[in-house]
């Protein structure tokens, strides 16, 4: 099993969101590497902490669980969508989403909790310059944070 986080603006889809529906699709990724990890790491059974971001106050604010492996992301074969990509063809996708499914809501974590924490300080999110969407969770911050939460 491996171990994410996964980032989304509660404005778009927020953790009360994926409390609702039960499991939804995690489209519209549109950066390489979060891509490959989604398409080429993440596994049915992964857990991955869904963080707010972009946001008053960003940090994590539940937990989900990847529920069904990586397949084409239909939104960048849409003309109509925000995610559109002209260059991909469904025999030659370029973007991947997976599906996580709800596993429960946890107290808001902040952004500024975690940086108080050396155990935290090889963190992906923590990183200067990192702006990637998803990211792998080493399983000692994993156990660290579920403590914290």
């Amino acid at each position: 099993m491996r171990y994410w986080l996964m980032k989304s603006e509660p404005s778009e889809y927020s953790i009360d969101d994926l409390a609702r529906d039960g499991s939804v699709a995690w489209f519209g990724v549109r950066n390489y590497q979060a891509r490959n990890f989604m398409r080429d790491q993440m596994k049915p059974g992964d857990l991955a902490f869904f963080y707010h971001s972009s946001c008053e106050q960003p940090g994590i604010a539940g937990i989900c669980e990847i529920s069904k492996a990586a397949y084409p992301d239909a939104t960048q074969f849409d003309p109509s969508s925000k995610y559109y990509d002209p260059k991909a063809t469904p025999d030659n996708p370029r973007w991947f989403n997976v599906e996580v499914r709800f596993k429960r809501k946890t107290r808001l974590l902040p952004l500024s909790e975690l940086r108080a924490h050396p155990e935290l300080a090889q963190m992906r999110i923590l990183q200067r310059g990192n702006r990637l969407s998803i990211t792998p969770v080493d399983p000692r911050e994993w156990a660290f944070i579920e403590r914290l939460l």
